[in-house]
């Protein structure tokens, strides 16, 4: 009887253990087992919208075990910054942003510090896009694509060999109604490169001192000089992308500098004549020397007030990976970060414009993102007008890069 009782007590024990184990799991009203639920919203350009939304239904496809409602806005990786800082409780969870922006939103205490897989995510990625994902020896964002200016041309009007240096496009006649050469040379974003190339520095070697900016020393005329002889030539046009475009369409232009974002028109244009390269060589000081540029990368941060961080982080690292970006690489024409696609050959060459985009990528400096860039954007457009509209001469060009290196320099209000 005692061994009846034992055994009976034994199996109440063992029985009360499993349904204690059992009241672990989640369970509905009918005591099926609940999966967990996650809200989460996107924010992306306008052109990714379609995208990103087939992205992450795969994504959700590979974490099913998630009841996933994600949802998308339209907010570009330029406007980022000013949008989640109105309010970063209201802003998404997840969002695409420009890296010259990471200081001022990590500032905000508006992103997240990326905490899950990061070592993962610092191998697979460039030193350059890392470095400058890093605040504080912290991850605070997930690099996406590399971005940086480079050369169209016709390829019924120039040759391979020609678009290597300027002055052979420059050179080559293409009658009265052909403009050889443009870019808008009045923007920062493209008139620094003459001045990076004569080796002068914004904001120092590692574009992080405030108080420095030499675009005023010998270099920096020798640069301004070059930018001077070359508006004045009548086969150079200061175009914008609108001009660019069309330049194109009409086959009134032969070279023209400027984005990835134009790719598509440019090709509908051109069609078997469409041509790319890294950025050609200018002449200076007697010696040839490969046009240097401004670059930055698109990132994906955290909203540091996200109620669910790792699964937000979870989606980002998924959208900056190495499948997503080779997805970006054919259907969108963007360079990528990860060092495996890097060195794939095969998928660079795949597409003329990432390819290009690479290598000019590999002849540019990392734009800045201290606050006193906002200082340059305004002097830069100022100065490359004057360069433009020919107030500004070759005889008062020392005055004109001290006024514009003063105010680049000037104490932001």
């Amino acid at each position: 009887m005692k061994k009846i009782l034992s055994a009976v007590i034994c199996l109440v024990f063992l029985l009360g253990i499993f349904t204690a184990c059992g009241k672990n799991t989640s369970n509905d009203n009918n005591g099926n087992t609940e999966t967990k639920k996650i809200s989460l919203k996107v924010w992306g350009s306008q052109d990714d919208q379609e995208f990103l939304k087939k992205a992450v239904e795969t994504f959700k496809s590979k974490h099913s075990s998630v009841d996933w409602n994600i949802t998308f806005a339209v907010v570009g990786e330029d406007k980022a910054q000013n949008e989640v800082l109105k309010d970063v409780s209201a802003a998404a969870d997840v969002f695409c942003f420009a890296s010259d922006q990471i200081t001022e939103l990590h500032k905000a205490g508006a992103l997240y510090r990326i905490t899950r897989d990061d070592m993962m995510v610092k191998s697979r990625n460039t030193d350059e896009s890392i470095k400058a994902a890093t605040i504080d020896n912290n991850l605070y964002a997930y690099p996406s694509s590399a971005d940086t200016c480079f050369l169209y041309y016709d390829k019924s009007k120039l040759t391979e060999d020609e678009v290597r240096s300027l002055e052979s496009i420059m050179f080559k006649d293409l009658g009265n109604n052909v403009t050889n050469f443009a870019m808008k040379i009045n923007d920062g974003w493209y008139n620094s490169a003459f001045f990076l190339t004569a080796g002068c520095t914004l904001f120092g070697e590692n574009g992080t001192d405030p108080t420095v900016c030499d675009f005023n020393n010998e270099n920096g005329v020798m640069a301004a000089n070059y930018m001077i002889d070359l508006a004045s030539n009548e086969k150079f046009k200061n175009f914008d992308d609108a001009k660019i475009k069309s330049g194109f369409a009409s086959g009134t232009l032969a070279s023209a500098v400027s984005g990835s974002w134009n790719a598509n028109d440019i090709k509908k244009s051109l069609g078997e004549n469409f041509g790319v390269a890294k950025l050609p060589t200018i002449r200076l000081n007697e010696q040839d020397k490969q046009l240097i540029t401004m670059s930055n990368f698109k990132f994906y941060g955290v909203n540091a007030q996200t109620k669910h961080p790792e699964e937000a982080m979870d989606l980002a690292n998924y959208l900056t990976g190495e499948d997503v970006q080779k997805l970006r690489i054919t259907q969108k024409s963007y360079a990528p970060t990860n060092k495996m696609l890097i060195a794939d050959e095969e998928t660079l060459n795949s597409n003329a414009v990432v390819r290009a985009l690479t290598q000019q990528t590999q002849n540019s400096v990392l734009q800045t993102s201290i606050p006193q860039i906002t200082n340059f954007w305004t002097p830069a457009e100022a100065f490359g007008t004057g360069v433009d509209d020919g107030t500004i001469t070759k005889s008062n060009v020392k005055a004109k890069l001290d006024e514009f290196v003063k105010s680049i320099l000037s104490k932001i209000s």
